[in-house]
């Protein structure tokens, strides 16, 4: 993959922070965007802005056009047939509106929801709340000292009485990337269904749904070089044809009289309301972006930068804790990092003022980071298709001077 032709995309990575050059390692939050995806989304309002689904006219009629088409590009890119892929505003509302739909009806007092210590928030406080309001119980795999799962408890947590297992597909904040279609299969066997949170892993890694053989997945588009306040979510075709639409209201609908109202095709009846049809678009853009680099490139190139990075940072190992495995075919590419010496914050302001952005808090993890991890927080750099080995050299750099900054050299060398 060319990093340096890549990069001549995106408008942002020429800017300077504080006059030095944007580093930008917090992909995890969120992608940056090429200018295709930038160009897509200004020619919706500069050419053919109008509703969807809803007019005879031209205009219209190309935006549904380029619409439809868009979902059926989203769908192709994770293996999904087209009327299983449901436009949701991201991953967050994906869990919830299965939460709200296939978990209300279907989960009972006594089932149970298998989770695991990992989730981030958006992938636990919805099945918090159906099991407060539904008498169920959740479980939880752990994670082992090395961050990854221990599956070693499967048969024993995974039983009869499970209803769901939902969970994430590459953490946030280790970067483990879990076995799920071995736990979907073994959920299958005990008749459980299997949602997957792939906000971290659709950006990044090459996913087939039907390989995978989930029920339900969800990701989001700001995370994979498209705009906010979009994304996917797959069902199964036999559940979605089960469940019950969330949300009411326009273009949902097939039929409305004053006391009733029957339901549109799949996937629309998911889709009440104007749906984000520009952002939705201009998604459909990044697809084609990712599909021309090719996700097995994607994927090769953070292996290879995660690689450099971990190797770069070995220096400061006595310093820092790094979190995660160190088996690069169970990781992504995302280092989180704790010193006791150091606020995480204090850190990331230090890594600002050098023009690096990276994240530092409990990610959304806040059970995972200060419950098994331990810590009040850690910094996190996530990488994505245009960081370079130099950026990693610059983020290693960085986090030697914060640690003269705040008194406290490198282990083995002379403080300052």
């Amino acid at each position: 993959m060319d990093v340096k032709k890549i990069r001549q995309d995106f408008p942002i990575l020429s800017r300077k922070v504080y006059g030095k050059p944007l580093i930008y390692l917090d992909n995890a939050a969120t992608s940056q965007k090429p200018k295709q995806v930038i160009q897509a989304l200004a020619e919706v309002y500069e050419k053919y802005n109008s509703n969807v689904h809803r007019g005879v006219h031209a205009l219209s009629m190309e935006a549904t056009e380029k619409y439809e088409g868009a979902r059926e590009k989203i769908a192709r890119f994770i293996g999904a047939p087209t009327e299983c892929m449901v436009l949701v505003r991201g991953t967050t509302e994906g869990i919830n509106l299965v939460a709200n739909t296939w978990a209300m009806s279907n989960v009972k007092e006594g089932d149970e929801i298998l989770l695991t210590e990992m989730e981030h928030h958006s992938n636990l406080v919805p099945w918090q709340r159906v099991a407060q309001a539904k008498g169920a119980k959740l479980r939880f795999l752990q994670v082992t000292e090395e961050g990854t799962l221990d599956l070693s408890r499967l048969d024993s947590v995974l039983t009869k009485r499970t209803k769901l297992v939902a969970m994430n597909h590459m953490s946030n904040v280790l970067g483990t990337i879990n076995p799920v279609k071995e736990i979907a299969r073994k959920a299958h066997a005990v008749g459980a269904l299997m949602l997957v949170d792939a906000a971290q892993s659709v950006p990044h890694l090459p996913t087939d749904v039907k390989d995978l053989d989930c029920d339900f997945l969800a990701f989001s588009s700001h995370k994979m070089l498209g705009p906010t306040g979009t994304g996917g979510l797959y069902v199964k075709k036999a559940v979605l044809e089960t469940m019950e639409p969330w949300l009411r209201g326009g273009d949902m609908v097939r039929e409305v009289t004053l006391e009733s109202a029957t339901w549109n095709d799949l996937p629309v009846r998911f889709e009440a309301g104007t749906p984000n049809f520009a952002d939705t678009i201009a998604l459909g853009t990044a697809v084609d972006y990712l599909q021309s680099l090719g996700m097995n490139n994607v994927r090769e190139h953070e292996i290879s930068i995660t690689r450099y990075a971990l190797g770069a940072m070995k220096e400061l190992s006595e310093d820092f804790h790094f979190f995660g495995s160190p088996d690069l075919s169970k990781r992504g590419g995302i280092v989180s990092f704790h010193s006791p010496d150091l606020h995480p914050h204090d850190l990331g302001t230090i890594l600002d003022r050098e023009g690096i952005a990276v994240r530092a808090g409990h990610h959304c993890a806040m059970p995972l980071v200060r419950g098994r991890l331990g810590v009040p927080a850690t910094a996190r750099a996530s990488f994505y298709i245009y960081n370079t080995e130099e950026e990693v050299d610059a983020l290693a750099a960085a986090m030697k001077k914060a640690l003269k900054y705040f008194a406290k050299a490198p282990s083995g060398k002379p403080r300052a």
